[in-house]
């Protein structure tokens, strides 16, 4: 794995501590319930490497992850951490975050009234929808370089277009594994609308291409009519290394 010198500045006054002894028995609950209702589609459209990541950094079915214990299984693995943070970062702290292998958690969980849809990430869409991804070795590295990526860039217009890069991938990412169409981005993996939409055919799947990825504009209020498929992780941490190349 890599490493990067980083400006903890950029996000350390965003970092928090989880007081995992504060959850109430309703808020575990409501984790419980939200597991129970996604495994069983994951467990069958799921990419290989979100379900042995589930596993290998320890997430329990029954009760909200405590993000030390999360950390101290996914460390020894990639170098990354679940970190929790007070709320919703600016590009700055999140890119700085990335690029020194800390994926900024949120520790709040939805309400019962939210369990199909919140529009700010919770614990639930953060580290059950994107923390086992990060055991994976490649797409580890290829996350940590988005990070360092994107905190080198000025341009909006660049980021914006980059910003598609992690849509099309971390949030709606789906791999071919021997023949099979299977989700691994959050967006899929923590909606279970948004992954039926998916696996039923609603979405247009075509082969993962940068350019094409690059300039595809992003409607975050609708289901995604156009997903790309990638064939390795591997291909996506080579489109982040040549992503440079394509911006202005």
């Amino acid at each position: 794995m890599s490493s990067v010198a980083t400006e903890p500045n950029a996000y350390a006054s965003y970092l928090i501590q989880q007081d995992w002894n504060a959850y109430t028995p309703e808020q575990h609950a409501i984790w419980r319930e939200l597991v129970s209702r996604r495994m069983p589609q994951l467990e069958q459209h799921a990419s290989a490497e979100y379900l042995n990541g589930f596993h290998q950094i320890g997430l329990q079915p029954t009760e909200l992850p405590d993000l030390a214990a999360v950390s101290r299984r996914l460390q020894p693995v990639t170098g990354w951490q679940s970190t929790p943070v007070s709320g919703f970062l600016p590009a700055d702290a999140f890119f700085a975050m990335l690029s020194a292998r800390l994926f900024p958690t949120t520790i709040w969980i939805r309400s019962r009234d939210a369990m199909e849809y919140t529009p700010e990430p919770d614990i639930f869409h953060d580290v059950f929808g994107h923390v086992p991804m990060h055991a994976h070795p490649v797409f580890a590295d290829f996350l940590q370089h988005y990070g360092q990526l994107c905190a080198s860039l000025t341009q909006p217009d660049d980021l914006e277009r980059l910003g598609r890069l992690f849509w099309f991938t971390v949030e709606f990412g789906v791999i071919r594994e021997r023949g099979q169409l299977k989700v691994y981005g959050s967006g899929l993996i923590s909606s279970h609308g948004e992954c039926t939409h998916v696996v039923t055919g609603g979405a247009e799947i075509r082969d993962f291409n940068l350019d094409e990825v690059l300039n595809t504009t992003v409607n975050v209020s609708e289901m995604q009519p156009v997903l790309y498929a990638i064939e390795s992780f591997e291909q996506i941490y080579e489109a982040a290394k040549q992503a440079a190349s394509r911006l202005s």
